[in-house]
């Protein structure tokens, strides 16, 4: 009997061992997902201000640019910068308008049971200056004239329609959130962008 006990425990050591080297390679890889492909593209669409921003300034339309990679098995890495023009549309503003730069960096996730779909969330750089030369005004906005930066989050979906081996024309939808005070400021964007791969 303890002969037999001796050679499920040897066996079941065995086992666990062999279990244990296999797992690694069933594992990918980091360094050879990471990076293994880099799309550069460019997107333009529109941005919709809610809550206070829409008594202050109008839609604006968007355009930038940017950078996707691969970061893990079912995430995308991908860094984004564009620029917008604002139009006032509050009374007593003394300026025609905002000039509105965004950086933004976040991660995709492809779930498989919703391909192609991805959907993202990231961080926000928000970077704006009212269209004037006067840095002494003091009133409603005068906060603008001297710059003003904001950091915020978002969500987006992402969709793919068309594709090939070299290029992806797709639409992003993106809610974003400022830090801003008293209130927060929120934005959703729409927009149609198109890639070109890299490698």
């Amino acid at each position: 009997m303890k002969f037999l006990k001796k050679i499920l425990v040897l066996c079941g050591m065995v086992f666990a061992t062999s279990a244990m080297a296999a797992e690694p390679l069933t594992e990918p890889n980091p360094a050879d997902v990471a990076f293994s492909h880099a799309f550069i593209g460019i997107e333009g669409g529109e941005i919709y201000p809610f809550g206070d921003l829409v008594d202050a300034v109008e839609n604006a339309k968007y355009g930038g640019f940017g950078f996707r990679y691969t970061y893990w098995e079912d995430f995308d890495g991908f860094v984004h910068f564009n620029y917008t023009y604002f139009k006032v549309r509050a009374d007593g503003i003394p300026f025609p308008g905002v000039h509105q730069f965004i950086g933004r960096l976040g991660l995709d996730w492809k779930w498989k049971s919703i391909r192609p779909l991805a959907l993202g969330a990231g961080f926000t750089c928000n970077w704006t200056r009212a269209d004037t030369d006067d840095e002494g005004f003091s009133g409603r906005g005068g906060m603008l004239t001297d710059n003003e930066t904001e950091f915020g989050y978002f969500f987006r979906g992402n969709v793919p329609f068309i594709r090939s081996e070299n290029y992806q024309v797709g639409l992003n939808v993106l809610w974003e959130n400022l830090w801003t005070l008293p209130e927060r400021s929120n934005m959703l964007s729409v927009g149609v962008y198109v890639e070109r791969r890299l490698w």
